[in-house]
This record gives C-alpha cells, sequence and structure tokens, in this order.
C-alpha cells in the first residue's frame, strides 16, 4: 500500500511493506475526518492548521473550482503577464492585510512564501545601495519551512544538521516563551524590555548594516503557542526603524482567523513590512502561499527598470486564487471571524482548567490555537526515557485517537499536546475536544503516579 509513497517528516522504513502502521484519511465531513476503517474523528489540528473551515464546504468550492477551470485553467504570471483570478485575489489581501500593502507575491506554499519574503529582503536592501545586508534574526525554537532558505531561519538541529551550513547566515534571539524565566518576566513590561535589549544587542554584535530582515510568527507555533507579552510587537517595529531592516511577519498559521482577527498580528499591534501567508488561505481545498509587500518596500523594488529575479511556475495558479478568493468570501459572508472572537474565552478557559492535572506544565495559545506542556516523572518536571516512550509516544496520542480527537503531540525536547481546531467548531464541539484531553492527561496523570 505505501510501496510507492515517501511521506513527509515520516520514518516511511517503519510503516510495514503493506502500511500495516499507516493512518489513512478517506474523506471529510463538517470538523470530522474517517479513516480507510470508517472510524470518524474531529479534526482537532485542521489537517495541518489549514482547513480552516473544516470541510462543510465541500460543494460550495467544488463549484468555485469548476467555474474557474472552464474559464482558464492555467496561465503564469511572468514576464508582463497576468490573469484576472489573481489580479483580484491580490486587491482582496490589500483590502484586509495589516499594513499598506501595494503588492502580493504568489507561491505554492508556507516555506515558498518565506524564501520569497527573503529575497524580496534583499532585493530591497540591494537596491537601496545596501548589499551587505546578508544577515537574517530568527527565533530560537522557530519552524519558518523546509526548503533549504526557510531551514535557515529554522531552529532545529535535527531538520537543519543534515543538509550542511545553511544558506542564509542567520541569528537566533530568545522568543516569548516565560518557561523557566525568572519570576519578574511575569511582568510583560519588564519581560518586554528584556526580550527587546537582548535583541537589539544581538543587532549591534553582528553590525546593524549586516541585518536584512527579521523573521517573527506572532504566536510561535514550535514550542507551544508561544505568545507574545504586551509592547513585544510595536518594540520590534521600533528597532527596525532604528537599524534599517525589514520585519517580517510569518502568518503561514495564524493568518485568516486562527487568532479570531484576519491576520494574527492584529491582535499585537504588529506593524511588518511583510507578511507571509499560506495555510488557511484557501482553507486547504489547494496548495498556495503568498508573500504581502508593503508600500515602502514596493516603492523600492518596484523602481524603474529594476527586476526581481524570482518567481515559480504555479505562482497564483488560477485554480488556487479562485479557491482562495472564495474561502475569504466564506469566512466574511459566515462571520467565521466573530466565531472565534465569540468562542475563544471559553476555550481558553477549558484549556486552562487542564492545568491542575500533574501531567500538564503549562497551558498557553490564543484564538483557536492552544499547546499543553506535559511534564513527567523526573525531578526537574521532565521525563524519564521509559516514561516518555510510554506516555508521550504511546499512551497519550493512541488515547486521544480512541476517543476520536486528532490532535499534535510532540514527542521532542519538550513534549507538547497542541490543537488547532476548524474556525467554524462551536461550543459543543470545542467541550468535547477539552474532554477527551482532559479524560487523556488525567489517565496518564495516573500512569506518572504509579
Amino acid at each position: 500500500m505505501t510501496r510507492n509513497l515517501l511521506l513527509n517528516m515520516t520514518a516511511n522504513g517503519s510503516l510495514g511493506r503493506d502500511g500495516e502502521n499507516l493512518f489513512v484519511v478517506r474523506r471529510g465531513e463538517g470538523p470530522y475526518v474517517e479513516d480507510a476503517d470508517g472510524n470518524r474523528y474531529i479534526d482537532g489540528l485542521s489537517g495541518l492548521y489549514c482547513c480552516q473551515l473544516g470541510y462543510s464546504y465541500a460543494e460550495e468550492f467544488a463549484t468555485a473550482a469548476a467555474e474557474q477551470l472552464r474559464e482558464l485553467c492555467f496561465s503564469p504570471l511572468w514576464s508582463a503577464s497576468a490573469h484576472p483570478t489573481a489580479i483580484e485575489l491580490a486587491e482582496r489581501l490589500a483590502g484586509i492585510a495589516p499594513m499598506d500593502v501595494e503588492h502580493t507575491f504568489f507561491s505554492s506554499g508556507g516555506a515558498e512564501a518565506v524564501e520569497s519574503a527573503w529575497k524580496i529582503a534583499r532585493k530591497y536592501h540591494t537596491l537601496r545601495g545596501e548589499p551587505r545586508r546578508t544577515k537574517a534574526i530568527s527565533r530560537r525554537g522557530a519552524y519558518h519551512g523546509l526548503t533549504i532558505g526557510a531551514l535557515s531561519l529554522t531552529d532545529d538541529p535535527a531538520l537543519t544538521e543534515p543538509f550542511g551550513p545553511p544558506a542564509i547566515e542567520t541569528v537566533f534571539v530568545s522568543n516569548t516563551s516565560r518557561a523557566g524565566q525568572p519570576s519578574e518576566f511575569a511582568d510583560d513590561a519588564v519581560f518586554t524590555r528584556h526580550l527587546l535589549a537582548e535583541l537589539e544587542g544581538a543587532i549591534v554584535a553582528e553590525g546593524p548594516e549586516t541585518i536584512a530582515m527579521l523573521i517573527v510568527e506572532p504566536v510561535q507555533n514550535r514550542g507551544g503557542c508561544i505568545t507574545p507579552p504586551d509592547g513585544y510587537w510595536p518594540g520590534l517595529r521600533v528597532l527596525a526603524d532604528r537599524y534599517g531592516f525589514l520585519l517580517v511577519a510569518d502568518e503561514v498559521i495564524t493568518a485568516f482567523g486562527r487568532l479570531g482577527e484576519w491576520f494574527g498580528g492584529d491582535r499585537y499591534d504588529a506593524r511588518p513590512d511583510i507578511v507571509t501567508v499560506a495555510k488557511g488561505l484557501t482553507a486547504g481545498y489547494a496548495p498556495m502561499g503568498a508573500t504581502l509587500v508593503g508600500a515602502q518596500v514596493a516603492e523600492v523594488i518596484n523602481q524603474p527598470g529594476a527586476v526581481l529575479n524570482h518567481g515559480y511556475t504555479f505562482s497564483g495558479h488560477p485554480l488556487s486564487a479562485a479557491l482562495a478568493l472564495r474561502s475569504l468570501h466564506i469566512v466574511e459572508r459566515d462571520r467565521v471571524l466573530d466565531n472565534v472572537r465569540d468562542l475563544q474565552d471559553h476555550l481558553g478557559k477549558r484549556m486552562a482548567d487542564l492545568g491542575p492535572l500533574p501531567v500538564v506544565g503549562d497551558v498557553r495559545g490564543a484564538g483557536f490555537f492552544y499547546a499543553l506542556e506535559l511534564v513527567g516523572d523526573a525531578e526537574d518536571g521532565g521525563f524519564s526515557d521509559a516514561a516518555r516512550n510510554a506516555l508521550v509516544g504511546d499512551l497519550i496520542p493512541r488515547r486521544l485517537r480512541e476517543a476520536g480527537l486528532l490532535a499534535r503531540v510532540y514527542n521532542r525536547a519538550a513534549p507538547l499536546l497542541q490543537i488547532a481546531p476548524p474556525l467554524v467548531s462551536d461550543r459543543e464541539l470545542l467541550d468535547r475536544i477539552a474532554d477527551i484531553i482532559a479524560e487523556t492527561l488525567d489517565e496518564a496523570s495516573h500512569a506518572i503516579a504509579r
């Protein structure tokens, strides 16, 4: 069954020759998916943070797809050529973006959107007579994609080291996690000052004239839905303006409602120069990414004679663009953002209520995006090898699935359980998700105590 298929981020050799260890999803309906054996599950991760609307609008998307394919199946955005659907989508994104967007560069996914942000940043600085700006700043534990350029911005040795030296020289600074931090950092103002001082120190140490861009997620996915303290994003803007580098918001996961706003950065007063998006842009109905470029950057890279030496065959593909427009229309028409805003506090409370469980060390998140940091039986709160393998590697993910919930369980340096349910989830479904997690982690807590 799996002889011809290589899966992403998978030990493919462990699946068995006939795929006996493979989980096969065959259909979706509403917020649920069904496996090859007919078992139904709540999709607690929205596919991979992309099926914002669940699987409720298949007929509407199918109609939009058919109409576009009958009209035009392909036309490149290449060498002074475009097509109406991509033009309309770029205009639509400009209307909802968090800064003065003048242009959108389309790609096929999040990693490509990040690669495009880097190339646009380099082009911007070169055209301004600053070709020495060849470095990026990212944050510890951050993930920005697996293509070679995006991988350079990703802080995960297990992912980066097999591929040699990074293509982009990147400096990593602290993320906004308070885990293990001094008690005074519970105060947002104190913590923000500390983080910004560290960042400014890194900029000065590297040489401000060498920094091209800083890339930050509004809520960092890796490490478990790490939210920023008040004042953090405005402080990033001040430093970007002071030292002349571009501020890039990686909104591949957080855009289009995940945090209750069109763009997650809107919650935190973010004013980036460039924004990368993907995943929820088409609600998972087709692959697409985009790099949104603010007016200051667009003015430079669009000066007469300047050529953006970058492109993809399927950039702004008519089918993907049509489905993205349909997704944005549904989100607005059906008040999907309001649904998240109305229920986010309830979901946050249900997650916070899990905090006292012995196996839960911390609860973090915002909107419909939460993580539980898991702690174990070791003196430092970690897991012994035996407990990690038994609980995080087996019992917790197995019990969640047996109870009918698909969630993400990280069995790595800091074990986590993460959810990102469809944005159309109602109160009853969110309660069921919380109940399943509570039952599972209660069992895990008792297992640790034995």
